[in-house]
């Protein structure tokens, strides 16, 4: 769909785990991204790309109305279908669009869209991936991207588009050069204020020209010291845009980490506007845990005299095993605790009734249980036992 500062569409509606939006580079074609709407299909993910119009780059006007169409779009699918949803940004496409989507749903300034919406969409972030970004906002930048051989896929351009690209360049920087740090300082600023939204992911060359290894490596740093999430996968030498092609399995280990990040941290957030926050749960089970430990307490405190003592096992061997003595189980005395005397008068009627007088009447005869394992069967030769004739033979 075509907007005002450049257009947007779906190169993927199949998959029901999220959404990732993707801010493609300048003079970038649908083709160029396909390999990436698969990857991310993969994994069960859909994608939304963006591609940003050249002036885009100088004119807020037209970045602010492209992230409102974009915005729009995405509400539509999550009306529907809510889902997190992960940002992709190619090389200047921060530039061209992100950081106006970022500043839209923060608040940061005016759109076309409710607040609740914008809401709706922040609820849903929950990861940023940067692919060869993000790049230093400067005067030259749109010339430095229209002669980049991995723009014009030539390794010199013609000298007339060199030309015409440096011509515009100087028009740009007479007419709004006044602007261009005001704006460079807002781009970074709105970077920096999405460090809460969910993990980063970011890949980058030590030869890049076009996205310098030091500012990348700045910003991932700055990041962290803010308390982002940030897993930084550099290369030697990889081209600009093109990590993914030669380094498959890196990039697709690296983006299958951060997709798995953002869902669950979005399964987390559904969790908390359902009343179902983590730490309550967390606590229920440590309140078990203590019910558990007390009850293991009252077991222990069982003996049948001051003198007698248990061998059991501690409970403490389920948890980090910090001490050899509670990982071998503990030996525990009883103190102070009411107890049976063998010689007084309730232990003596105990003992004669458990214990017969006369055992000769007795037979053993091993047997065999449902194990398998051999038992021992206790009978008696002149009829049943009778605990009331016992009880007749006490000394009471």
């Amino acid at each position: 769909m075509w907007w005002e500062g450049g257009r947007f569409y779906w190169g993927s509606k199949e998959g029901r785990e999220g959404i990732v939006v993707v801010f493609a580079w300048l003079s970038s074609q649908e083709r160029h991204l396909k390999p990436y709407v698969q990857l991310y299909s993969t994994f069960g993910w859909r994608s939304l790309i963006c591609h940003a119009d050249f002036l885009t780059l100088f004119f807020p006007e037209k970045a602010s109305s492209l992230a409102d169409g974009v915005l729009k779009e995405l509400l539509q699918e999550l009306k529907i279908r809510p889902s997190p949803i992960v940002f992709a940004a190619f090389s200047g496409g921060p530039k061209g669009c992100m950081y106006k989507v970022l500043q839209l749903i923060n608040g940061r300034c005016k759109g076309l869209l409710d607040l609740d919406e914008y809401q709706l969409v922040k609820d849903c972030l929950c990861g940023q991936i940067y692919d060869s970004s993000p790049v230093d906002f400067t005067s030259d930048l749109g010339t430095r991207f229209l002669l980049h051989p991995s723009v014009l896929k030539r390794p010199h351009p013609p000298r007339v588009v060199s030309w015409m690209a440096k011509a515009l360049a100087s028009g740009l920087d007479t007419l709004f050069i006044s602007r261009f740090e005001a704006e460079r300082a807002d781009y970074w600023q709105t970077l920096y204020s999405s460090v809460n939204v969910g993990p980063f992911l970011i890949f980058c060359s030590e030869d890049d020209e076009l996205a310098p290894y030091q500012v990348i490596c700045n910003f991932a740093q700055h990041l962290q010291e803010l308390g982002g999430d940030v897993k930084l996968i550099k290369w030697n030498s990889s081209p600009h845009v093109g990590h993914y092609k030669f380094h498959a399995s890196d990039y697709r280990a690296g983006v299958f980490e951060l997709v798995g990040k953002a869902a669950m941290i979005y399964a987390q957030r559904r969790l908390q506007s359902q009343g179902l926050e983590g730490p309550s749960i967390s606590e229920s089970v440590c309140n078990l845990h203590k019910a558990a430990a007390s009850s293991s307490e009252s077991l222990r405190r069982v003996a049948t005299d001051p003198s007698d003592h248990f061998f059991l096992p501690s409970s403490m061997e389920c948890e980090d095993k910090k001490d050899t003595n509670l990982q071998k189980g503990e030996l525990f005395h009883t103190q102070n605790m009411p107890s049976i005397n063998a010689h007084g008068v309730l232990g003596q009627i105990l003992f004669d009734i458990c214990v017969p007088k006369n055992i000769e009447g007795w037979d053993i005869k091993p047997s065999t249980s449902l194990n398998g394992r051999q038992t021992f069967a206790v009978a008696r030769r002149h009829g049943l036992f009778y605990p009331m004739k016992c009880i007749r033979r006490s000394r009471l």
